[in-house]
């Protein structure tokens, strides 16, 4: 089960669910693995940004890591978001999460490595901390980390680190550097790792038409980007884009920086996978006119997958 350079799908980010005391909430932790399996996603992805994971404590993450291997059961592959800035504490979580069953672990560079030399250097004591048995996903967000990364680096952590298996892409605009990867990776005979994408999903059928694997992001209704995957894969590549069309309405509302989390969790909670959609503090949370906003968006997009004879 764990992830590797042949990795495909879609592997979907996962809320942390809170009680409305902001307490942890592992009833909801269930309930919310069960609604992403039934969604048919390929993968799980947990305590990464949109997990809030800086917000847990370190007992918190390994009680929330360990509450989801048990009811995800090995039916799936879960990468567990490990970033932390002591090398220490991230190795103790990624082993840990190991021992538990993880397919792999992701780590984003620290703020701060300003510099082709520190960001490689970086990574290279990361990998040696995690050990070479510990699959690797390098986390590229330089909208949250303010660290961008080139295609020329990139290629050299891959040819340095066998353990560097995939790319979680969501650098904007990135549509260059996947076309980047991929030619340099065939030009120059290089290890092509698997790439999945982010961002909500905004571009994801150009993305998939780039080369890229698959999704790595936490959109309130993942089975869009399981069936857009599906039939990209298929070769039906505008009924997929039909689909995608379908629902960007809701995919770019979700998108809406310092909020977007506060109504992906408000979409989750209306569609039964958790019981609250607090978002723990310091965090946002929707007014009265952001919930009847979102309500009519939601109206809208059923209307109009009821139109092109679409299921939600």
């Amino acid at each position: 089960m764990r992830i590797s350079e042949e990795t495909r799908g879609v592997y979907i980010i996962a809320a942390t669910p809170f009680t409305e005391d902001g307490a942890l909430d592992l009833a909801s932790t269930d309930s919310l693995m069960d609604f992403y399996l039934a969604a048919g996603v390929h993968g799980m992805t947990i305590l990464g940004i949109m997990g809030e994971a800086p917000k847990l404590t370190q007992e918190e993450s390994v009680d929330f890591l360990s509450r989801v291997m048990a009811r995800v059961d090995g039916r799936v592959p879960v990468i567990v978001g490990v970033s932390n800035p002591g090398l220490d504490n991230l190795a103790r979580l990624a082993h840990t999460a190991m021992d538990r069953g993880a397919a792999g672990v992701m780590v984003a560079p620290l703020p701060g490595l300003n510099t082709e030399a520190k960001l490689l250097s970086y990574y290279g004591q990361v990998c040696a901390a995690l050990g070479p048995d510990v699959p690797l996903v390098y986390q590229d967000y330089p909208q949250t980390t303010g660290v961008p990364v080139s295609v020329d680096s990139l290629n050299t952590l891959i040819d340095r680190h066998p353990q560097m298996v995939m790319l979680k892409h969501e650098d904007s605009p990135g549509l260059a550097k996947i076309t980047g990867l991929r030619k340099s990776a065939t030009a120059d005979g290089r290890r092509r790792i698997s790439i999945l994408v982010g961002n909500g999903g905004l571009h994801y059928p150009q993305e998939l038409a780039r080369g890229v694997d698959g999704a790595m992001t936490g959109f309130a209704y993942p089975e869009m980007l399981v069936r857009v995957y599906d039939l990209f894969t298929d070769g039906k590549v505008d009924a997929a884009e039909d689909l995608f069309d379908a629902y960007l309405p809701l995919v770019r509302h979700e998108l809406q920086p310092g909020l977007g989390l506060a109504i992906r969790k408000e979409v989750l909670k209306r569609r039964g996978a958790i019981a609250s959609s607090k978002v723990r503090a310091p965090g946002p949370s929707l007014s009265p006119e952001d919930q009847a906003e979102l309500g009519r968006l939601i109206d809208r997009v059923e209307a109009r997958l009821s139109t092109l004879g679409l299921a939600a």
